[in-house]
């Protein structure tokens, strides 16, 4: 391997960082189409055994007990957020245990500023959103199922679910704003910069 090499290699991410960091965007723009899907399941409806997963024909989901529609998308949005909570856990430890490749030294000083702000951010809301979520869930008197599994008791209280309700949803629209200004800054850098930016994050 040269010289060259040597310095690519040491201003990507590892392969762990950069399967985490895709695994976790794709994860929570689903959890955001899950969330408006289930929105509108009415409250009222048959209950069943089994699902068609978005009726889509591609998998059909059984379940050990009976469930309406919103029950059953619900609970599998609670489970998936639990689970990518835990996703990001370990990206937040492979962060502090890895140290992050040098921001390219063609970027200005107010883009390096950003940069750092942004991705301080980002992660922040990251914690937040699944955070925000659970605790809200837990307010509930259903509580959490993990994948059928008892998780958390739900604590009954209508008000702080309803407050942490809000508190979910704040946190989903400025997620959805700073992860938009995060990829124009990416698709700034890769058709207008044309530097590594993209590339140091790919596999």
């Amino acid at each position: 391997m040269g010289k060259s090499d040597n310095i690519f290699s040491s201003n990507r991410y590892t392969t762990t960082a950069v399967v985490l960091h895709w695994l976790i965007a794709i994860a929570i723009f689903g959890m955001f189409a899950l969330g408006w899907y289930m929105s509108d399941l009415p409250k009222e409806a048959p209950k069943q055994m089994a699902y068609d997963l978005f009726d889509w024909g591609i998998y059909t989901w059984q379940l050990a007990e009976e469930a309406s529609p919103r029950t059953f998308y619900y609970n599998l949005h609670k489970s998936l957020g639990v689970t990518i909570l835990a996703l990001i856990a370990i990206r937040v430890l492979w962060r502090f245990t890895h140290k992050p490749p040098p921001i390219l030294s063609s970027y200005k000083s107010w883009e390096k500023k950003l940069a750092t702000g942004a991705h301080h951010l980002l992660y922040l809301l990251m914690i937040a959103l699944p955070v925000s979520g659970v605790i809200m869930s837990a307010y509930s008197k259903y509580g959490i199922k993990w994948f059928g599994m008892p998780f958390i008791k739900g604590l009954d209280n209508k008000a702080m679910r309803e407050f942490y309700v809000e508190v979910h949803e704040l946190i989903g629209i400025v997620i959805l704003v700073v992860i938009a200004l995060h990829t124009l800054g990416a698709l700034k850098h890769k058709l207008f910069d044309k530097d590594e930016t993209l590339k140091r994050m790919s596999l």
